[in-house]
C-alpha cells in the first residue's frame, strides 16, 4: 500500500473533560467492541466472529468511517443498516467512549473500532479490497495555513486510501470548510482510482444523518459540501 510518508500526526490530543458514562463504557466495553492495531493483513470479518476465506463473507459488507468524533452519525447509520458491518477509527477517549456506551445501550452488534491514529491504520492493518464504502465526516479542516500539513485529506491520499476499498466503493468525505472542500475536490479529479460521476460536489445522500455538528455549521452560516467518488479499476 502506497505511503503518505507523512510523520505528522492529522489530529491534537486536547484534554478534554469525560463523563462518568464514557469512563465506565470504555472501562467495562472496549474488550468487547474494540479492536487492537496490528500491522498486517486484515480482514474486519474477523472482528465479527467470521473466518475471512468463508464464502459468505464475501458477500458480507463493510463500512469504515474515519474519525467518527462523538459517532453521532456512526452510531445512527450502524442503527439503520443492521445487514451491514461497520469499522470506526477514532483516537480521542471521549468519542470512543461515548460510542461504546451507545452500541450496548442499544444493542447495536454490527460495529467494531479500531482505537488508534487513522493513517497508521489504514496504511498497515487492512487487507486490500475489503470496504463496501469509507466515510470521513467533517475531518479537521486546519484552517491555518501553517497546519494545512497536517489535513488528511490532500496530495496523494485518493492513491492511500484506494488498496482497501472495492471495486465499485465509494469514498464519502464532507466538510463545512469551503477552501478545504475545494482542495478535496481538487485531490480526487486529478486521481486515476477515483470517478466523479457528478462532476464536482454531490448532492446529499439521503441515508447520511445530520449532526449536532452539522446544524451548528448551517446556523453559523457555513455552507456543507459533499464529495462521493467511486472505486475503480483497469
Amino acid at each position: 500500500m502506497q505511503s503518505l510518508n507523512r510523520g505528522i500526526r492529522t489530529y491534537a490530543l486536547r484534554t478534554m473533560r469525560m463523563s462518568e458514562f464514557q469512563k465506565r463504557s470504555l472501562a467495562e466495553l472496549s474488550e468487547r467492541y474494540c479492536v487492537a492495531f496490528r500491522p498486517r493483513p486484515y480482514h474486519p470479518a474477523e472482528a465479527f466472529g467470521h473466518d475471512p476465506v468463508d464464502p459468505p463473507v464475501e458477500d458480507a459488507e463493510f463500512v469504515l468511517e474515519i474519525g467518527f468524533g462523538m459517532g453521532e452519525s456512526f452510531v445512527a447509520l450502524a442503527e439503520a443498516n443492521p445487514g451491514t458491518n461497520y469499522v470506526g477509527i477514532e483516537v480521542h477517549k471521549p468519542g470512543v467512549g461515548r460510542v461504546l456506551g451507545e452500541l450496548e445501550k442499544r444493542e447495536i452488534k454490527n460495529v467494531r473500532i479500531v482505537w488508534h491514529d487513522a493513517i497508521e491504520t489504514v496504511g498497515a492493518m487492512f487487507a486490500p479490497r475489503v470496504f463496501a464504502g469509507v466515510h470521513i465526516f467533517f475531518p479537521d479542516p486546519w484552517p491555518k495555513k501553517r497546519h494545512h500539513k497536517r489535513r488528511m485529506v490532500q496530495d496523494g491520499f485518493p492513491e492511500f486510501i484506494a488498496p482497501i476499498v472495492k471495486p465499485h466503493g465509494y469514498v464519502y468525505i464532507v466538510t463545512d470548510w469551503a477552501e478545504y472542500a475545494e482542495q478535496i475536490l481538487a485531490v480526487f479529479t486529478g486521481s486515476e482510482s477515483f470517478a466523479n460521476e457528478f462532476g464536482g460536489f454531490a448532492p446529499p445522500r439521503p441515508w447520511r444523518p445530520e449532526t449536532a455538528f452539522e446544524r451548528k455549521a448551517r446556523a453559523a452560516g457555513r455552507s456543507v459540501y459533499e464529495l462521493f467518488v467511486e472505486r475503480t479499476y483497469a
